[in-house]
Parts: structure tokens; sequence; C-alpha cells
């Protein structure tokens, strides 16, 4: 799942202009007719808003990624050449890695267990691979005898126990099913090759064939058998609108309620799922952010680049900051056990939002674009301050101009801390030491609705070095990172120019890429107007994910950003530019 990031998660790529890619990201010359016209009834706002009411109050959920691939991590040197993606990065053999099947047998495994472990994090819902790229179905199927009652040595089905389980106590739960990609059922779609396509004659076949005869039969089987809330796609190659229609009416006959995100192809689905990263000024509608503990989404026995658990917890305060939800994973071992690593995070994280989960569960984005020391949630007139750095000077700026009616420690809501206003913002005195090192959360009233003092680049003039037709400079400052800017394809120098109007005070900034595949690989350098020409401010490389960056305070009229992408013209979503509270 790593290495294949969300083709159409937001729109982002018209579908008239879909082609299949090579390795390197290259036109396989594959163009796909994405005619045809979409039949499945829409639905009102209104039951939209009470399908979805649940998964927007829940906030944090567990995403698990288990399978045969769980048996030979360990057993590579290379610790990028395993995880879930063992069988693409090694070119295995179908009929090899169908023997591994025979070693998968998770006697350790206790659905009880997982799901306690999920709620001690103080997660909502669960999300877990039914059927991942290889292939391989962690539920009896008719449909193909690749499933762990017909191929594994455990012979028993893995879901239902978890979803019993699940219900028992009170979280929602849904499936992760890989409708299109598909190693080892004949004619799935595979990465970097044709449709139809693969690197072991076993594998080739015609793609609707497989749609046919295994993914939709599978979808029925899941949505028939088991009484989940979520279907969770994945990678929708091939995936045009005709293929997916079917689909997305099987859905709404059989399972109304159940909710989905957007990888399922032809525009269907509820949420859009930014993978990795957490987009600096979130997304326009229904969102969530998916994200490892380390590299790795299935088990990888050598990989120790732990996430730690302020990062965690402070990635979440971030995701629900700017309006989002989030999945977090873990990768349980072939025996059926979730790593001690993984389950100490997620402990952490449960012991923090016991405490301070007000500030989390049903909350909205906050309304501050950026904030130095940390990041702000919302509920109606109640809004969350969550202070990561806590000020020296004992002085939380704030930029809201606002009437605040109480201000008080979410920890100790008798105290009132005392704040004062002015027309450049709002000062809240603190105590000399923070209550909680990761994250104190400050609950502020205000008397009506927040307003705040814009960002440095708030309808500021932003100039390109030039425009591709069809996704103009503005793109780059309209505050939805579903839009993008993009240079013309000749365009050997690209650039954005802001400027500010005046001389201003600017400390940070942040840039979004599209979340578009394969990812936009780019080298980013910022540089500033000053009596000595233009200086260099900063540089980074991306892959996709965008940059954020905080530097010493400096004041500038004029800032330029150059961007050189590895493959194509380049493309910014979003540029903000912050001055300091």
């Amino acid at each position: 799942m790593r290495k294949l990031l969300c083709i159409l998660a937001l729109g982002l790529i018209s579908y008239p202009q879909l082609k299949a890619k090579t390795a390197s990201g290259a036109d396989e010359g594959v163009t796909v007719d994405m005619s045809g016209t979409n039949s499945v009834q829409p639905e009102t706002p209104a039951a939209r808003d009470a399908r979805m009411a649940w998964w927007r109050e829940a906030k944090f959920g567990l995403f698990i990624h288990w399978g045969v691939y769980a048996v030979p991590a360990g057993k590579y040197g290379d610790v990028d050449s395993y995880g879930e993606w063992i069988m693409w990065n090694t070119k295995m053999s179908p009929a090899e890695y169908q023997g591994y099947a025979k070693k998968f047998n998770p006697v350790k495994y206790n659905p009880e267990q997982w799901v306690k472990i999920a709620k001690d994090a103080g997660m909502r819902y669960m999300v877990i691979t039914s059927k991942h790229h290889d292939g391989f179905a962690l539920f009896p199927s008719q449909a193909s005898k690749w499933n762990v009652v017909d191929a594994s040595a455990y012979g028993k089905d893995l879901l239902g126990p978890l979803v019993q389980a699940a219900h028992s106590q009170d979280l929602k739960i849904g499936f992760y099913y890989s409708h299109s990609q598909d190693w080892n059922n004949r004619g799935g779609a595979i990465k970097s090759y044709k449709e139809g396509d693969g690197w072991d004659e076993s594998q080739k076949g015609s793609f609707d064939s497989y749609l046919e005869t295994t993914a939709k039969p599978q979808i029925r089987e899941i949505l028939t058998n088991y009484p989940i809330d979520i279907l969770w796609w994945d990678t929708p190659l091939h995936m045009y609108q005709p293929r997916a229609e079917p689909i997305a009416k099987m859905l709404k006959e059989l399972r109304p309620n159940i909710l989905t995100n957007l990888r399922l192809g032809g525009g269907y689905g509820d949420y859009a799922t930014p993978e990795q990263f957490v987009p600096s000024t979130g997304l326009k509608g229904d969102w969530e952010t998916c994200m490892t503990m380390n590299k790795h989404w299935g088990y990888n026995a050598v990989d120790q680049n732990w996430k730690s658990s302020p990062e965690l917890i402070q990635k979440l305060i971030t995701i629900c900051a700017k309006g989002g939800n989030f999945l977090l994973n873990v990768g349980p071992t072939a025996e059926g056990e979730i790593p001690a690593e993984s389950v100490k995070r997620l402990n952490d994280v449960g012991q923090w939002l016991k405490v301070n989960g007000e500030s989390i569960y049903g909350t909205t984005a906050g309304p501050f674009p950026f904030l130095t020391w940390g990041a702000a949630t919302r509920k109606n007139q109640v809004v969350y301050l969550h202070v990561f750095n806590w000020p020296a000077d004992g002085q939380l700026r704030l930029p809201l101009l606002s009437k605040v009616k109480s201000t008080t420690l979410l920890i100790d809501p008798s105290k009132q801390l005392q704040t004062t206003q002015n027309s450049s913002g709002t000062i809240i005195q603190l105590p000399p030491q923070a209550p909680d090192s990761v994250a104190t959360v400050i609950k502020l009233e205000v008397a009506e609705e927040p307003i705040v003092q814009p960002i440095a680049s708030f309808n500021k003039k932003l100039i390109a070095s030039s425009e591709s037709p069809k996704n103009r400079v503005a793109a780059a400052q309209d505050g939805d990172a579903g839009q993008y800017w993009e240079a013309a394809a000749d365009d050997k120098n690209a650039y954005l120019e802001y400027d500010l109007g005046e001389p201003t005070l600017i400390h940070a900034l942040a840039v979004d890429e599209p979340d578009r595949w394969p990812r936009y690989k780019q080298e980013l350098r910022i540089e500033i107007e000053t009596d000595k020409g233009w200086t260099p401010l900063l540089s980074a490389e991306t892959k996709g994910h965008g940059h954020q960056a905080q530097f010493t305070l400096i004041k500038v009229q004029k800032i330029r950003l150059y961007i050189k992408r590895e493959l194509g013209p380049p493309g910014i979503a979003e540029w903000q530019i912050y001055s300091p509270e």
C-alpha cells in the first residue's frame, strides 16, 4: 500500500486523461475511455450528513494490515524489500508466494484483545485488510480458493470474529478491500503493468473477467455476510466510471448506509484519504489521513523506524485541527499478535485521550490556519487550544479578535486564565510550567463567531512563471488543496512569487503538493528579495507530501518559490506564508 498511493482519491486526475503508469511513472500510452453515465441515485445532503455523523464524531480509528505477507517478513535483508509489498518488490512468482500461506497459522490471534487495544487507545472504529494486493482473502470465498480457509494452515474465517468483537464493544468496523489490484487472481490489475499483463504468466488475463469472477462476487460476499460499517477501497487501477458504477450500485442495493472512501474509482465515495501526510490546509469535505507507526503497513521484523508517542498524539491533534480523521496503522505478526511497540504507543495515545478527549471527539477544524506553538480544534463556540511548545514568557499569543467569554485549562476548569485583547489579537497568561509536556489543552469560549487575523499571504498578489490552461496560478492560494497550479510543460525555471504589499514580518510557510500518483517528487528553493537582490531562504526535497518550515523572523515584501519536478511540469496545491501571532 505504501508504494502505490491514491490515484483518484481527490479526483485530481481527470478521467479522460487517465493512463497506465510504468514503474518510473512514465506513460505506457494506454489511454482509457472514460465515457459513461452515472446512474447511481444521488443522496440528499441531510441523508448524507446522517450517514456520516458517527464517522465525523469518531475522529480516530485503527488500521490493520494483515495477511500472508507477514510470514516472509524478516526473511529478507533489505528493510524496504518486504512488508505487504514483498511479492511485487521481489517479483516473486504466485506459486512461490502461495507457499507461504501454508505457514500462515495465527494461533495467537485474539480478536477481543485487538478490539480492547483499539478501545484503550481511544479509537472509535477499525478497518482491517480483508484482501490486500496479494489477493489473499482473510474470509472464506466461493469466488477464489486463494483465501484463509482453503489455502492457509489456519483454515478458519478471521474476519467474522473480529466484526462480532468490535460491535460487542461498541466499535464500528470496516474492511479494506483491494478491488482492482490483485497479484494472484488471474487478470487482476498490477502496478506498472498494462491492463491484463503481469510479471508471471499465471497473472495474465482479462481484467474485466477478473472483476466479474473474483472482485464483484467477493464484494457481494462481504456485503452479504458481514455487518460492516465501512468499505475501504485502494488503488483503482483501470477503474474508470463504467467499471466502478456496478459496484457502487451494489453498495446502494445491499448496504445503503455503508461508508466508503474515494478510492473505488469513477468519482464514487464519501471521503478523501491522504496517505502518510497531513495537508497543511486540510481538505474540502470529509477526509481521513492514514498513516503507519513505522515505515511499513504490514509486519516488518526489522523496521524499527517508530514514530514516538508524542509525535503520534500531536499528529492526531493536528489532523483534527484541520478537519480530518486519523486512521493509524498496525501490522500484526503471522502468529496474530500486534507488535508490542505498537501497543505501547497506542496505549500512550489512549492515556492522553482519557484526559483530553473532549478536545478531539466531535470537533471540527479550528479557526486558525497556523499556530507557532500548536494547533486548535473547535466545537461551536468553544475553541480548544493544544499547546505543544509552552511559551517561555508565559504568554500565549493568539491571532483571535473575537470577544472571549472564558479561558480555562481543560484539566482544571475551575481556574480562569487571565486573558487580554487588543487590535492585534489575544494574549493568555499561562502558568510557569506546562501541565502536559506533550500537549496541554486550553478551553477557550468565544462570545461570537471566531474572527481571526488573516495569514500574511491571504489575498496577496501571486504570480507564476507560467501556468497550464487547466491549472491556473489562483489555485495555489485558494485554500483548497484539492485544486492545484501547474507550470507550463516547457517551463524550465518554474516559480511562484508573492508580493505581500509591504514589508511584512514572517517566520513560517507551508507548501502542499497535488495528491496524485505518481507522487510529485520536487526540489523546492525559496528566495526573498532584499536590497542585495534575491537571497536564498531555504530549500527542500519533497515526495509529494509538501513541506512546512519555520525560520528566524524576517521582514520581507516579495518571496519566490522555485520548483523543479523530477517527472513532468511542477505543481503546487497550496502555498501559504505566516506571520507570528
